[in-house]
């Protein structure tokens, strides 16, 4: 007499399932069957892709890929809402992963991206900065006749510029033998291993600052090149005065040919951000300074590389060839290689690639 009482899913015989899970069960099916036709489309090309790359895509499936992937995405979405079962959730989570590596994933490994960013990637990205690196060379220039003028006024300037360092002889006052022999070497080849580690650091700080600083719509990246060119005003001055400016020039040349273009190029990089955030024409803000970012952070990645070599001659060939010509020979060389690489060398953008 009391069996009826009994909920009423009870009353539909032994083996079939309560109502709200039958209810889940068919609306999981219908929800895989509208859908399932974009789904297995999308995995049999990321299957190709994975396989072979893009060149066994057909365009009509490179094209449907974003809009296709999109759709996976939404899929999941509403999936992992409505508590779908647990089989298509993880159908869709696996295949969504591996579409979104697809599209926005690297698409080369890293030998083939060394290939392209030393085989037209930098030099390109460098070149696009042409006005940044323009005004940024100017800055450099004056900040080295205001650190010249500034000594040559008042010589209590050099030592603003310079903090005092008890074993150096470079300083106001020293003679013309003092200031030769600063410009040798003591030690030969021994420890400077070492040294070029520390001067790597020392001027790869100065570039990855020279770049950071350039959200403030820049200004900060010029107050560091005025500043650090100051210093090389101030030095040329001391050096001028015993007539030893182009023993000096020479000692420089070998390593700041290349130092030097590195922290140009390192300004300007922070300047091309800073000016993308002050003028960022049609486009908002943020669009404007993040493409501005990306181009940068090409040209900072080869600065890297700069300022490895830099350091290698600084502690090598600098301090180990003491001919004036031959450091100047060095150094003319580097600073020709590096003009006709940003300059000269201009292969045509992914030509090959887009052949094949």
């Amino acid at each position: 007499m009391k069996a009826p009482v009994i909920s009423s899913w009870f009353g539909r015989g032994q083996g079939e399932a309560p109502p709200d899970i039958e209810s889940a069960a068919l609306r999981s099916d219908r929800f895989r069957l509208e859908r399932e036709g974009d789904w297995k489309r999308l995995e049999a090309i990321l299957v190709r892709m994975e396989k072979g790359g893009l060149r066994r895509i057909a365009d009509d499936d490179l094209i449907a890929l974003p809009a296709l992937y999109r759709t996976a995405a939404s899929s999941l979405s509403v999936a992992r809402e409505t508590s779908l079962d647990a089989a298509t959730l993880a159908y869709l989570e696996a295949l969504v992963q591996r579409a979104w590596f697809q599209v926005y994933g690297p698409r080369t490994g890293f030998v083939r991206w060394l290939r392209d960013f030393l085989f037209g990637g930098w030099s390109r990205a460098v070149r696009e900065l042409w006005l940044d690196i323009c005004i940024a060379l100017f800055v450099m220039v004056a900040g080295t006749v205001v650190g010249w003028l500034l000594v040559a006024q008042d010589e209590a300037w050099f030592y603003r510029l310079f903090p005092a360092n008890p074993g150096d002889v470079r300083a106001p006052g020293a003679t013309r033998e003092q200031l030769l022999k600063s410009l040798g070497h003591e030690e030969g080849a021994a420890g400077l291993a070492g040294f070029a580690a520390q001067l790597f650091s020392n001027n790869s700080g100065v570039c990855i600052l020279a770049f950071a600083l350039g959200f403030a719509f820049g200004i900060p990246s010029l107050l560091l090149l005025v500043h650090n060119m100051a210093l090389l005003g101030a030095l040329l001055w001391l050096f001028n005065g015993q007539g030893l400016v182009v023993e000096l020039a020479a000692w420089l040349s070998v390593h700041g040919t290349t130092e030097l273009f590195g922290i140009l190029l390192s300004g300007a990089a922070g300047l091309h951000i800073g000016r993308a955030m002050a003028f960022p024409g049609k486009r908002p803000v943020l669009d404007a300074a993040a493409l501005a970012g990306r181009r940068s952070a090409v040209v900072m990645v080869g600065v890297v590389i700069m300022m490895v070599v830099a350091a290698l001659l600084e502690a090598f060939p600098r301090q180990l060839v003491e001919d004036t010509g031959s450091r100047f020979l060095i150094g003319g060389s580097l600073l020709a290689f590096w003009l006709a690489y940003f300059i000269l060398y201009r292969p045509a953008p992914r030509a090959a690639e887009a052949a094949a």
